[in-house]
């Protein structure tokens, strides 16, 4: 059962399409995605910041467009003027000399930098990170579960990845508080005026390259040293590239996270049913706080309102035929990554959260040769997030009415901006110790 409330625009008739990008469609922008998949399935429209831009709204186009090579990750490819390159991409990277990640390039340099980096950030090495992530989910659960209530996303879903992937790259305990205002920054604003962000990236820029020499000269056994020891036939990243991907995984790796987190609490609050089966499955599952329907449910809540409504920026290269549309050379294209994984055509009774739903080839971690790189801590954490906040909050209920929460303006990004909870008060976890830090 999906109770989520009607769109106003759900009465739209063929000839107009929906107002995109308004708060209320914010709030609920499936309705408009249907509409658009129906009957302009690869749709020109003005952005916010006024860009121009085709959506691509059907599973079938999105899956062609992302592996699609004629698509460039790179900017310079934009065929609009610099003021509104500037418009486009990662708030602030530009001006902190973060461009060269693997958001942003195209093979052979893809291909290059994705071989490095995947020789850092291993499954063994997500999976060795497990106690870390499961401490962190407690610790925090700890900070208020004798207060009775709580805003899920400032105390839980915010500082778990934070925390978690500064510990990953080898960030200092004593230094992560600085990381966790500068990520705070692009998540309150990465949305609108673009000053306070940009300072932010800023920081964190000249931070990771005082970080990296720091760590040339005294490698650890964490992510950055790692990308410093990375090599193939004798290359290795320049200080400017292992910079950028550092930071491209703390940027592509916290918000995400954030978003997976708040907005799969939301639904399963949502939706009771599917909420109870889950639980009953963590009951009965005999190692802690794992289950089948665990793994399953996550893909689920991925898909049906996932935490990346858009793919990131894409250019085309040379004039293509999209869904039936002629796109020229040097036209953005930003694939709905959202309204793709509800297309009826590919995903049987779309709109219905089912969690034990098998047949689940969502986008939500993208596809082709930029599929996440970090899927397999993204599904680590969203696991033990969930898994902690159901064993430890049974009880857990919203304490605002859910139409009146607000989500977050923005383009790629879909989250809230708060998920304020009730809960009976329960006591500290037995290994937590109120003098240790996150």
């Amino acid at each position: 059962m999906n109770d989520t409330p009607a769109c106003p625009h759900s009465a739209t008739t063929p000839e107009s399409a929906p107002e995109l990008f308004t708060w209320e469609f914010a709030s609920d922008p499936y309705p408009a995605y249907a509409w658009l998949r129906e009957h302009r399935p690869v749709h020109r429209t003005a952005l916010p910041s006024g860009v121009e831009a085709w959506l691509v709204t059907r599973y079938g186009d999105a899956r062609q467009a992302l592996a699609d090579a004629r698509l460039s990750k790179n900017p310079a490819n934009h065929a609009e003027s610099p003021h509104a390159k500037g418009k486009t991409g990662i708030p602030g990277e530009r001006k902190a000399e973060l461009m060269t990640h693997l958001l942003n390039i195209d093979p052979p340099d893809h291909t290059r930098l994705r071989r490095l980096v995947s020789k850092a950030f291993t499954p063994r090495r997500v999976a060795e990170f497990a106690p870390r992530v499961q401490e962190l989910a407690d610790r925090l659960i700890d900070g208020f579960i004798e207060e009775g209530e709580a805003d899920l996303i400032h105390d839980f879903a915010f500082p778990l990845p934070i925390y978690a992937i500064c510990d990953l790259l080898g960030v200092p305990r004593e230094d992560q508080g600085d990381f966790r205002d500068w990520a705070g920054m692009m998540i309150r604003h990465g949305g609108g005026p673009r000053g306070g962000v940009a300072r932010s990236v800023k920081k964190m820029r000249g931070y990771l390259a005082e970080l990296i020499h720091r760590k040339r000269e005294n490698p650890g056994d964490d992510l950055i040293s790692g990308l410093i020891r990375a090599s193939d036939h004798g290359e290795h990243l320049t200080e400017n590239e292992a910079a950028a991907m550092a930071f491209i995984l703390l940027f592509a790796g916290f918000e995400t996270t954030v978003n997976l987190i708040g907005n799969g609490t939301y639904a399963l609050l949502r939706h009771p049913e599917q909420r109870a089966r889950l639980e009953a499955s963590l009951e009965a599952s005999p190692v802690p706080g794992e289950s089948a329907l665990l793994a399953t449910g996550l893909e689920e809540l991925l898909r049906f309102d996932g935490p990346v409504e858009m793919a990131t920026w894409r250019y085309a290269t040379e004039p293509l035929t999209l869904g039936g549309e002629e796109i020229a050379a040097g036209d953005p294209v930003l694939v709905v990554l959202a309204a793709a994984d509800r297309d009826p055509e590919r995903f049987r009774d779309p709109d219905t959260l089912d969690l034990a739903r098998s047949d689940n080839q969502h986008l939500g971690y993208g596809h082709g040769i930029h599929y996440c790189l970090g899927a397999p801590l993204a599904r680590l954490e969203g696991q033990t997030a969930l898994a902690t906040l159901l064993r430890r909050l049974p009880d857990l209920r919203f304490a605002a009415e859910p139409a009146d929460l607000r989500w977050r303006g923005g383009l790629i990004m879909r989250g809230l901006r708060t998920l304020p909870v009730e809960f009976e008060p329960g006591n500290r976890s037995e290994k937590s110790d109120a003098q240790s830090t996150l």
